[in-house]
């Protein structure tokens, strides 16, 4: 899996950037586009988003470029996130994970995810410390945002996990194999077995236990 797929770059041509930075636009000329943006939606200062994430000013330059490409008006909507997203998932069906993958991005709530959103987000994934991206994926796996998880929400992240890798990837697995999956999980995670998983069991859970950090693919596959 391409490192842009797992951080959730938007897509190929983002990758491109920030692997030839010479692609990108001089520096005066960025951030004179971000001062005198006429999109909907204004990003703010780079020295903002430098402060507020672990991505130096020329990354957030390059990153900028991209979004921007890919996203003129300034902001991506829930369709066009799956729509981008799906380019990496040919074999499978992301759009279900897409969609609970937009919410986790989308910490306002407002429908839209902007490049502020989309910085925020990817700094914690890609150079965040494990307490900071178990967070994040608690905000995942919590669908309803009520600082619980439940088993059904668990179940209905896995399975869409299973949809989006495609029966390329798990040609012989059984229809139920998402529900034993999770079956396993919160058994080790919920300790005091009373149906629903809270933040400290889980990244406990998640720390101390190797194979459940891999079998989640919390980080390494589809995010």
């Amino acid at each position: 899996m391409h490192d842009c797929a797992r951080g959730f770059s938007l897509s190929p041509a983002c990758c491109s950037l920030l692997e030839n930075p010479t692609a990108v636009l001089p520096e005066d000329s960025v951030e004179d586009e971000l001062e005198m943006a006429t999109v909907r939606h204004r990003p703010e200062a780079l020295e903002l988003l430098e402060a507020q994430s672990k991505f130096t000013k020329k990354e957030l330059q390059i990153l900028y470029r991209g979004f921007k490409n890919e996203c003129p008006s300034g902001v991506v909507n829930e369709e066009t996130f799956k729509e981008i997203y799906s380019q990496f998932f040919p074999q499978g069906d992301s759009t279900t994970y897409a969609h609970f993958l937009f919410n986790a991005f989308d910490t306002d709530h407002n429908g839209a995810v902007s490049f502020e959103d989309f910085i925020k987000g990817l700094s914690i994934l890609l150079r965040g410390t494990v307490q900071e991206k178990l967070n994040w994926a608690f905000n995942l796996y919590d669908i309803n945002k009520d600082g619980y998880i439940t088993k059904e929400e668990m179940l209905d992240i896995m399975k869409a996990i299973y949809d989006m890798m495609g029966k390329c990837t798990y040609p012989v697995l059984k229809e139920d194999a998402p529900r034993q999956h999770v079956e396993t999980f919160f058994q080790k995670m919920d300790k005091n077995k009373d149906g629903v998983v809270t933040i400290d069991e889980f990244i406990e859970s998640c720390q101390k236990d190797e194979n459940i950090m891999r079998s989640m693919q919390l980080f390494e596959n589809v995010i």
